[in-house]
């Protein structure tokens, strides 16, 4: 049984909460890293990654460490040792403290800013930590993405009812360093007229005019059921759709309007 073997089996033992931030991390300017040099305790330190992406190790001095992962920076410093300092040196690296990965979520979230990623989180532990969803949170979230030179890397969109209602945990996307994350507000619709509880209601997928009406507390008892009709908004006019069947499909915006029966 190998040396290194014992040494990673302690590792697993006694600081497995560490494994959550993989090795394949990307450390950056104000990350905390335990460098541990094997048989070596005078080489070993805890070093914090300056704004410049450099890191100051014994004997070796200034290194840069920009864009290495977790595992590379310790491939690195064994290299550099091994270039006439140490014979066949052994060298772990952890991080002790996550403080350069920020992202940023707005819109309809319980306490938007800015939130630093400790390791990989998720797009709903992010949500989470920012305090979950308003009431008024939309079907929509939309990622604005940054990537390693500073460019615009594009934008995602997140279906939440899909992500959330349907369980499609593909869409429980990674949050990467910079991201700017927005929770659109729900659409609405309204009903009006002889219904048990006219009011504005929140928009949802397949929405119609049943459907809408029963969100609403169903018709009153003098209600005209089969004279519903529906002002809808198209290109900034108004159109009026009367006697609608009750499987019409309902649009954001309408105007669900169920009249009074006179006989």
């Amino acid at each position: 049984m190998s040396v290194r073997f014992i040494r990673s089996l302690l590792f697993l033992i006694f600081l497995v909460p560490s494994l959550v931030f993989s090795q394949e991390y990307v450390v950056g300017e104000g990350d905390v890293l335990d460098i541990n040099v094997y048989e070596n305790e005078d080489l070993s330190s805890t070093v914090r990654v300056s704004a410049d992406s450099t890191i100051r190790v014994a004997l070796l001095g200034e290194i840069s460490v920009k864009n290495l992962t977790v595992s590379q920076v310790a491939t690195k410093i064994e290299n550099l040792f091994a270039d006439g300092y140490l014979v066949s040196p052994q060298v772990d690296v952890f991080i002790s403290e996550h403080r350069s990965k920020k992202a940023i979520i707005l819109g309809q979230i319980n306490n938007p800013g800015q939130y630093e990623l400790r390791g990989k989180i998720t797009f709903l532990e992010f949500v989470s930590k920012a305090g979950g969803f308003t009431n008024e949170a939309g079907a929509t979230a939309t990622i604005k993405r940054i990537g390693p030179d500073g460019q615009d890397a594009g934008q995602i969109t997140i279906d939440l009812e899909k992500l959330i209602k349907e369980g499609d945990a593909s869409l429980n996307i990674i949050i990467q360093d910079n991201d700017s994350i927005y929770i659109s507000e729900a659409q609405t619709y309204y009903v009006s007229g002889e219904v048990n509880k006219p009011n504005s209601y929140k928009y949802e997928k397949d929405l119609t005019v049943i459907k809408a009406i029963t969100m609403a507390g169903g018709f009153s008892k003098i209600a005209a059921k089969n004279k519903v009709k529906i002002i809808r908004k198209v290109n900034g006019e108004k159109i009026i759709f009367e006697n609608v069947n009750m499987d019409e499909p309902v649009l954001p915006n309408d105007v669900i309007v169920v009249p009074e029966s006179f006989f």
